[in-house]
């Protein structure tokens, strides 16, 4: 019998190697240097919109005078979108709310005055996720205190449905059902939430390319900062980039301010210009000032920060952007019709990749692109419980509830010590006015989590802990009295 061929990969020609070329250059997102599929299916969606026949007429159109800004402007939004939900990452904003934030507002209390800068904030979740958070700490002496919240992302898309403060209800999924009642209003079509005008307020957005940081004449206004927090971000720049940029954040910090980076991002390098604080699950930064009052001890993360080579000292550092060749590569030949650029060609698709796509895609919104995705996996590994779980997530998402209990169900069916697919079944049925079963899941939930510490993130908890999970279900299994009772 004979083999399956495999699928050709992309092939880029010389316009699309340069067009990759001033990509780089202009965003400094070095990270598609060696995923040229991935760019192409970007580049193509805008070849599509535009109907245009190869990269060649695309880069006649990005360079024209009068049209290639708008048009950049559009690429970059194709090649920024990223994920992001309220409240990503329970541990970090846990360290937010217990250590953090009050240093911060201990120190400040004489000025009443805080400055806090989202850095690649993209649809606005993670400011409105400070906001709220703050709003809750401060209750009504908010109204003394002269608050900044900056959000800023290159992707002008993005920006301007932060602006909009509506979200859809993936968006919200690690918000427990109270909060969300509280901090949201929900839209007439059913399809998602708006923020409350309070929080909106509190949040100023502006485009930003994180690359002008290193420029001479940077925003006067970007400075004097208490909190910076960029995670998920520097990802996407090369390392000698990264070092830059943080080295330029830490300098618009004020004495004692913060840097709060993703997991994957923290460096030792760092070290030569920032202060490491140990946080649990959390990547944080202080810049060191005479008369700060010392942190109290902190346990050390179990999982210590992976070894980095060696780092350049700062006296050698080329403290520009990485260079990107100037001179042109090869154009198609004058006077002949720009060549189509050959179609792209994906390999088959296994699990864990649908799975992250997945995530991916529901995070932007697009639960269809989300469903094909988990259906494609599930082809691969019908067994995957993970897939089934997400299968669940979008489906309830839609309103869908009864293939959303399908879906849950073939997930615990499939491992049933998934603590997260007992609890979100047991929500769904709860919401759905099925009381005796729905507690039953969520008691099924936090008895899995009984036997995990308290700090222990959840698979695919998006950050939640076992101790979290485990307070949530007394919430549910053990409500408070109502006010009516209480005054009998």
């Amino acid at each position: 019998m004979a083999l399956p061929q495999a699928r050709p990969s992309f092939l880029p020609d010389a316009d699309f190697l340069r067009l990759k070329a001033l990509l780089i250059r202009r965003t400094g997102h070095f990270y598609y240097e060696d995923k040229d599929d991935l760019l192409w299916d970007r580049v193509r969606r805008r070849l599509h919109a535009l109907g245009l026949r190869g990269t060649g007429a695309y880069l006649d159109l990005l360079q024209d005078p009068a049209r290639g800004e708008a048009e950049w402007a559009a690429l970059e939004a194709e090649i920024t979108i990223g994920e992001t939900f309220f409240f990503r990452y329970a541990e970090q904003f846990a360290a937010l709310r217990n250590t953090i934030l009050p240093e911060i507002l201990a120190r400040n209390a004489a000025t009443r005055r805080l400055r806090i800068w989202s850095a690649g904030c993209a649809n606005g979740s993670e400011p409105y996720s400070v906001a709220i958070l703050l709003r809750q700490m401060l209750g009504e002496a908010i109204a003394d205190w002269r608050i900044t919240l900056l959000g800023t992302d290159l992707n002008e898309t993005s920006l301007g449905s932060a602006r909009l403060g509506t979200f859809s209800p993936w968006a919200l999924r690690s918000m427990p059902p109270e909060d969300r009642a509280r901090d949201f209003v929900p839209i007439p079509d059913g399809r998602g939430w708006q923020l409350r005008p309070q929080h909106r307020a509190m949040v100023r957005f502006q485009r930003q390319n994180l690359l002008d940081l290193l420029k001479p004449d940077a925003a006067l206004e970007m400075t004097e900062f208490d909190l910076v927090l960029c995670r998920n971000v520097l990802i996407y720049f090369h390392p000698e980039v990264v070092l830059q940029l943080v080295h330029a954040m830490a300098e618009r910090l004020v004495p004692g301010g913060w840097l709060l980076l993703g997991h994957a991002e923290p460096s030792p390098a760092y070290g030569q210009f920032l202060e490491p604080v140990s946080l649990p699950g959390t990547a944080a930064w202080r810049r060191g000032g005479e008369d700060l009052p010392p942190l109290p001890e902190m346990p050390v993360p179990e999982t210590p920060v992976p070894e980095a080579p060696p780092p350049l000292p700062l006296s050698a550092m080329p403290w520009a952007p990485l260079a990107v060749p100037e001179a042109p590569l090869p154009r198609a030949t004058p006077g002949q019709p720009a060549p189509a650029t050959p179609a792209i060609a994906l390999p088959a698709t296994s699990a864990e990749e649908a799975l992250h796509r997945a995530r991916a895609r529901a995070d932007l919104g697009d639960l269809d692109g989300a469903s094909l995705a988990c259906r494609q996996g599930l082809e691969a590994e019908p067994t995957h419980a993970a897939l089934h779980y997400y299968e669940a997530l979008i489906a309830r998402a839609r309103g869908e509830g009864p293939p959303a209990e399908r879906a849950f169900r073939r997930a615990i069916a499939l491992r049933d010590d998934f603590a997260m697919a007992h609890y979100q079944l047991g929500l769904l049925l709860l919401a759905e006015g099925r009381t005796a079963p729905g507690r039953k899941a969520i008691a099924v939930a936090a008895r899995v989590a009984q036997a995990l510490p308290d700090d222990a993130p959840l698979p695919e908890g998006d950050g939640m802990t076992a101790g979290e999970l485990r307070a949530a279900a007394r919430m549910h299994l053990h409500p408070p009295a109502t006010a009516a009772v209480r005054a009998r």
